[in-house]
């Protein structure tokens, strides 16, 4: 069973009402996207299916200067990911909401850990399947909601399976984006890359170079993976 809460250094994320937890490959994402970000920070985020909230606290927290709209499907989710926001600083506000009726400002960033999964097994569990497969937003719906929301030069960034790379990037091009940052994610050395991270962008960036992070090396976090995550995780 996973914990009610995972504490951070700067944030604790409650996350009983939640369908996903938190998870490594979401904590990397979160903290590589501000890594990115810091050199040209946006003032206003907007973050796609925010769960339990955790992208949004780790976006305000290395982007103090950011206003953040967090927009969450499921009613439980949303109320849990709005508590853990109240209970910081940060300029977070929670919206209980369908991406696709909602509306209002345009913002520089758009972030979104999406789900995942199209045509695949499903569990029995309603909201699980709602947030890990594409029955209520495919990347399609994804994209053409950033279009609609997304100012003209901003950029968004996405967490994907790295089984879905060539379709994503193929979407992305043919809604008028060029990719800016890219990293490719495994487990270990060992293991075949499982994720994928995205920065993409409306701007003439020069098509990026891809990286690669290896989460774990003979059972330790690697100095990559630290370098993301250090100014997040209580023990590092």
């Amino acid at each position: 069973m996973s914990n009610n809460y995972f504490a951070f250094k700067q944030f604790t994320v409650w996350q009983s009402d939640c369908a996903l937890k938190v998870c490594t490959d979401a904590c990397l994402f979160g903290a590589w996207a501000a890594h990115q970000l810091t050199s040209n920070p946006p003032t206003t985020i907007l973050d796609i299916g925010t769960g339990t909230g955790l992208l949004s606290l780790q976006l305000a927290q290395k982007l103090p200067s950011a206003v953040i709209d967090a927009v969450e499907l499921d009613p439980a989710a949303a109320a849990q990911a709005a508590q853990n926001a109240a209970a910081t600083t940060f300029n977070i506000q929670v919206h209980n909401a369908d991406i696709k009726n909602y509306g209002g400002k345009k913002y520089q960033h758009i972030i979104s850990n999406p789900p995942f999964f199209e045509n695949d097994l499903k569990s029995e569990h309603a909201l699980k399947n709602q947030a890990m497969h594409s029955t209520t937003l495919t990347l399609h719906n994804l994209f053409t909601c950033v279009n609609d929301l997304l100012e003209p030069a901003g950029s968004f960034s996405v967490l994907l399976p790295f089984a879905r790379a060539n379709e994503v990037e193929a979407l992305a091009k043919s809604h008028g984006f060029t990719l800016a940052h890219k990293a490719v994610v495994q487990q270990t050395p060992n293991h075949a890359p499982f994720r994928v991270m995205y920065i993409f962008s409306k701007t003439a960036f020069v098509t990026a170079a891809e990286t690669s992070i290896v989460i774990k090396e003979n059972d330790s976090y690697t100095p990559a993976f630290i370098a993301y995550l250090k100014d997040y995780y209580l023990f590092l």
